[in-house]
């Protein structure tokens, strides 16, 4: 797939040489989280999710900035028009997360690698969007914050769940209860951001070649495994480590990893 298809004007997204960009389009509201949005970035983990072909996934925002948080003006008009379904929070509508939580979760249980590219900025919730991604690449101007105390609120994207293997507890308690903005370089310092680069976007895709060259079979495997890490015993890493790597060893796949290091050529994995 080299066309591009898009979601509610919201999520445009395409596949080629199995990387599947995916880009928010909102960006004269800088590409800020509505109900729309919601939708558009889950319907396209889901559209991820049935990309045989893709290997590894780029996600970025259009424009100046990745993400600015919550449209706080959409939701004030859906409260308006007496609309209280927006804060039916509690019922687990997708799998373990509500759709607000499943918005920046789906990105961790896609089954490839998924790569944030965090230009302008990524705020409250923005950042929680890209707390989902594998990898982030920030600009080091780039502007980071938990940002929800600011608005009378937590964080409740599923960004708890995620970052706390990422930061040291005080530091993400100090940034929760302060709403303080950081620039990417301090971020990557404390752990929210992988790396730095003046172009996130091309840095996140030169890191998407090098995975999208590697086997898809081991790579999607890999990162099963990884997610086991989330909330696994020593015990069920070690039986995952096994399982999975029974299920690429001797595959056309890892063959194909091993004859094409020995004869010094590019592999042609299978999809």
């Amino acid at each position: 797939m080299t066309q591009t298809e898009i979601f509610h004007d919201r999520v445009a997204v395409s596949l080629s040489d199995h990387i599947a960009c995916i880009e928010m389009i909102r960006e004269d509201k800088l590409n800020a989280l509505d109900p729309a949005m919601f939708d558009a970035l889950i319907e396209a983990a889901e559209w991820l999710g049935g990309q045989t072909e893709a290997r590894v996934a780029v996600l970025t925002g259009r424009g100046r900035m990745f993400c600015a948080g919550l449209d706080f003006g959409s939701f004030a008009a859906m409260a308006g028009d007496g609309d209280t379904g927006a804060t039916a929070l509690e019922p687990r509508t997708h799998g373990l997360c509500n759709k607000p939580q499943y918005a920046g979760y789906a990105w961790h249980e896609a089954p490839v690698p998924v790569i944030a590219a965090i230009q302008g900025g990524a705020l409250g919730g923005g950042l929680q969007i890209a707390l989902g991604a594998d990898i982030r690449i920030a600009a080091p101007d780039a502007k980071i914050a938990i940002a929800e105390t600011q608005w009378g609120l937590v964080p409740d994207m599923s960004g708890c769940a995620l970052v706390r293997r990422l930061v040291r507890d005080d530091v993400l308690r100090r940034l929760t209860y302060t709403a303080e903005r950081i620039d990417g370089t301090e971020a990557q310092t404390l752990g929210l951001v992988t790396e730095i680069h003046p172009d996130p976007t091309e840095r996140a895709m030169e890191i998407a070649r090098q995975i999208a060259g590697r086997s898809p079979s081991a790579i999607r495997a890999g990162k099963t495994l990884l997610n086991t890490l989330d909330d696994g015993s020593a015990a069920d890493i070690l039986v995952a480590e096994s399982r999975l790597q029974e299920s690429v060893m001797g595959g056309p796949n890892q063959v194909e990893a091993v004859m094409a290091n020995l004869e010094k050529r590019t592999p042609v994995f299978r999809d």
